[in-house]
């Protein structure tokens, strides 16, 4: 596979289609998890693994599923992925797994795995498909990863559990609740958004 395809996919599922501040998919879980960048950070490594794997198992089988069954094998695909994750962080990870709680087990349902699934999964081969899961797995952790930056910095003065900012700091207590993450996200929208939008004012103008 050529290194320009591989760079167009990491850029799509980063930038260019990233799944929530472009397409507004993972909302819940990017709402949920994000008062602490290390929640942010293990849900983000589940959702790549998953979408990942079961893009890349999809695409294999593609050719042998059903068209009345597809939506029904991709859902038991990423199903029996979600499971490992889940299992995988109640056995080495207890504390982890029960600070997610039911978030890990509602990865089956996230849309951006099934919008890879269909949208790209289904029509390409193994290793593109592999790596477009990766992509836009990496693209949601990378989203989850700015909010809790801030909600944890300006909620715990910590960053991923390490106190930053000293007793002088008065916590925001607001920013570990779950409004503070509709707002981060909103202007991270906005702010990606009117970059984007400059962007093609200053090529349409050419």
């Amino acid at each position: 596979m050529a290194k320009d395809s591989v760079k167009k996919i990491f850029r799509t599922g980063i930038w260019d289609d990233n799944p929530v501040f472009r397409q507004i998919l993972g909302i819940c879980s990017a709402l949920a998890v994000t008062n602490l960048m290390m929640n942010s950070l293990i849900m983000g490594l589940g959702l790549i693994f998953v979408t990942a794997l079961s893009s890349l198992t999809i695409s294999i089988i593609r050719q042998f599923t059903p068209k009345h069954i597809r939506m029904m094998v991709q859902v038991l695909i990423i199903s029996a992925y979600v499971i490992i994750v889940d299992i995988f962080l109640k056995a080495y990870l207890p504390e982890m797994s029960k600070a997610l709680g039911p978030y890990v087990g509602l990865i089956i349902t996230n849309c951006i795995i099934m919008g890879r699934a269909e949208a790209y999964a289904q029509k390409n081969p193994p290793l593109e498909s592999f790596l477009d899961g990766v992509a836009a797995g990496t693209g949601y952790t990378m989203v989850l990863l700015m909010i809790a930056f801030f909600r944890e910095l300006m909620g715990f003065g910590t960053i991923f559990g390490y106190r930053v900012l000293g007793d002088w700091w008065t916590p925001w207590s607001i920013m570990v609740m779950p409004p503070a993450a509709f707002f981060i996200l909103a202007i991270i929208i906005w702010i990606t958004h009117s970059k984007e939008d400059n962007k093609e004012g200053e090529v349409a103008k050419r």
